[in-house]
């Protein structure tokens, strides 16, 4: 088998009223999204999407002609192409889905088939005042989500105190909160200064006061002696590493056990295939993983297919707050969004590959021209 073609939809999905991200400080008025489609002579097409791909047509030659069912060779081919550019990983995506289809199975079957489902957690991504969280979260329960995750920004803690401490108040102890305080790095453009270790712990002992399960992205990925510092500080499990850019980089984490759940995002990070390793690795060593996965619908199947491979937990992150982000923004270009069950979990898709079902249609009409 070869690959004939790799062809890139560049889309764009235009958000009226805009989505204000709580890690982004200009208000967003169009979501893009890249889908990447390999083709092969036996007919058989995979799809990915995930990161940009801004870029990838000056080294697709790299990939043209060769044999998909390669992936270590693809997979150090796009980690060359990372060095000098940037994160391809969608491409690797849409090469796990061609095997799939080839061998007639699910990629989690391959990934280890640890799992066909994961509760999944709401995971929030506007800031909003303490009284409309708690009316979110309690949309979310009759939905059935079981845990939620809040944002808190830097400049307004003790707003994301008050939404923690309500919706805690409002749902009991049983429905989990997770907290995000969106500090390990920065949207292009954005240089103001992140929280110090000292306030971050004050912040991160209050919140182990109302029980919340993780505090995520507490420090900037540069500060390993403060994430180290304010691991052994509390009995709260710190979470990170969704963005970290090599697979090196994630082993020198793991190697100072600097984290308690690693969160790589397959499509935006470090791929599918080192990702599970990862995985794999953090969970020998008694650490959880479950990854991040806000990106669209194409990439919230790449991930869960890692995520059920490797039998991630306790949670997998849905990314969902209406009315600002909808399963149907997020997945605009599916011909229906990915949503949980009756019992609050995600599903893998049970076909061969991925499982994505594009909507042409919406393709077409969301092309960038």
């Amino acid at each position: 088998m070869k690959i004939t073609n790799i062809r890139l939809d560049r889309l764009r999905l235009n958000l009226d009223p805009p989505f204000h991200a709580a890690w982004d400080p200009t208000p967003r008025t169009h979501f893009d999204a890249t889908v990447v489609r390999v083709e092969t002579d036996q007919g058989i097409v995979g799809i990915g999407s995930g990161d940009t791909m801004d870029g990838f047509e000056a080294f697709e030659h790299l990939f043209i002609g060769t044999d998909p069912l390669q992936i270590m060779r693809q997979i150090r081919a796009i980690e060359t192409i990372n060095f000098h550019a940037g994160r391809f990983w969608p491409l690797e995506v849409a090469l796990w889905d061609i095997i799939g289809k080839v061998t007639g199975v699910p990629v989690s079957v391959l990934f280890g088939n640890m799992a066909t489902r994961i509760p999944a957690y709401m995971s929030t991504g506007e800031l909003k005042s303490p009284e409309e969280r708690v009316e979110s979260a309690l949309i979310a329960r009759k939905q059935g989500f079981r845990a939620m995750k809040i944002r808190i920004d830097r400049h307004g803690i003790e707003r994301g105190i008050a939404s923690v401490r309500g919706v805690r108040e409002a749902l009991g102890d049983d429905f989990t909160i997770m907290v995000d305080l969106n500090q390990a790095w920065r949207m292009a453009g954005d240089v103001d200064p992140a929280l110090d270790v000292k306030t971050v712990s004050r912040t991160v002992r209050r919140l182990e006061e109302m029980g919340v399960f993780w505090v995520e992205e507490p420090l900037p990925y540069t500060d390993l002696s403060g994430l180290k510092d304010l691991r052994a500080s509390t009995g709260l499990r710190i979470a990170g590493g969704e963005m970290l850019p090599s697979f090196n980089d994630v082993l020198t984490y793991l190697d100072h056990d600097l984290l308690d759940v690693y969160q790589m995002d397959c499509v935006l990070a470090i791929g599918m295939h080192r990702s599970r390793t990862a995985a794999e690795l953090a969970q020998h060593r008694n650490r959880q993983f479950t990854p991040h996965s806000w990106t669209n619908g194409i990439g919230v199947l790449a991930n869960l297919h890692v995520a059920a491979g490797v039998g991630a937990a306790p949670y997998f992150e849905f990314p969902y707050d209406p009315s600002g982000w909808t399963a149907e923004r997020r997945d605009f270009m599916l011909t229906k969004p990915v949503w949980i069950d009756t019992d609050g979990y995600v599903n893998v898709p049970d076909t061969p590959g991925i499982g994505v079902e594009l909507d042409e249609d919406a393709v077409e009409r969301c092309a960038v021209r």
